[in-house]
């Protein structure tokens, strides 16, 4: 602690404590996580079914040509709001594991409370990598078909599929994604759950996420390609099968958190 923090004890930023988890805890999370799922899918399966609506309108707004190159990007990093939209079913699982009612009302409770500001704070934060995310995956689309001429819907695919310049392009835009998706997984996977369960403010949950990412990276490595994996499965056909996938991980998130943080 520094004198500044020993002479202003409220000035301190609290330290959380976290621990190191294996694969068998991630299958656990998802075990508890399904429970909770069986338990409350029908009051909730409305907040599962964002995902394919956001689905939906990816799919409407770039129909038209200029925007056409967007259309992956859009639909790819979707999840990146994942962590955000999941926060109520961090509290409706809370609330469960506490024995309090879990009534679907409650979905909404981090919004009123004192979770509200950092939940805002976060949810910025995940929209300021999605813009990053589609300003880059734009960039990189311009840069390999830069003086060719612009694509239709109609050539889209074999243009992608079929030239050296589309390979380039699948090649550096899953790898620039995967950079966007790892430094979101790392940020957010305790952060918001953390600003749910603690009175701690958005810096002080992300820096515990950081931190924790670091004590657990092999773990959380198969953690983020379980997520990967469900949501890429939960995307056929037009992310109907989001309307499972989301509350599932949204669950069992939580009862992951609630393995690495002491509480």
């Amino acid at each position: 602690m520094s004198a500044l923090d020993a002479a202003h004890p409220s000035l301190a930023t609290p330290v959380v404590e976290v621990r190191r988890i294996g694969a068998a805890d991630v299958s656990w999370a998802l075990a508890e996580g399904w429970r909770d799922f069986r338990a409350k899918r029908g009051d909730l399966i409305f907040a599962g079914l964002l995902y394919p609506v956001i689905c939906l309108v990816a799919i409407v707004t770039t129909v038209n040509d200029p925007l056409l190159p967007l259309f992956f990007p859009l639909v790819a990093g979707v999840s990146i709001a994942g962590p955000a939209v999941a926060s109520g079913f961090y509290e409706l699982a809370r609330r469960r594991e506490d024995g309090e009612d879990a009534s679907w009302w409650h979905f909404l409770d981090p919004l009123k409370g004192r979770s509200r500001l950092p939940l805002m704070l976060l949810t910025m934060m995940l929209g300021a990598l999605f813009i990053g995310w589609l300003l880059a995956a734009y960039l990189l689309y311009t840069a390999a078909f830069a003086g060719t001429a612009p694509v239709h819907i109609s050539d889209a695919l074999p243009r992608l599929f079929g030239t050296r310049e589309g390979w380039t392009l699948i090649v550096t835009g899953n790898l620039v994604g995967l950079g966007f998706a790892v430094a979101t997984l790392v940020t957010s996977w305790i952060a918001f759950p953390m600003v749910i369960d603690k009175p701690v403010d958005a810096l002080t949950a992300v820096e515990t996420s950081v931190r924790a990412a670091r004590m657990n990276a092999g773990t959380l490595v198969g953690w983020g390609l379980r997520i990967a994996l469900l949501l890429a499965i939960g995307t056929i056909p037009l992310g109907i099968g989001l309307a499972v996938v989301l509350p599932w991980l949204g669950y069992s998130t939580w009862h992951l958190y609630t393995r690495v943080v002491a509480r």
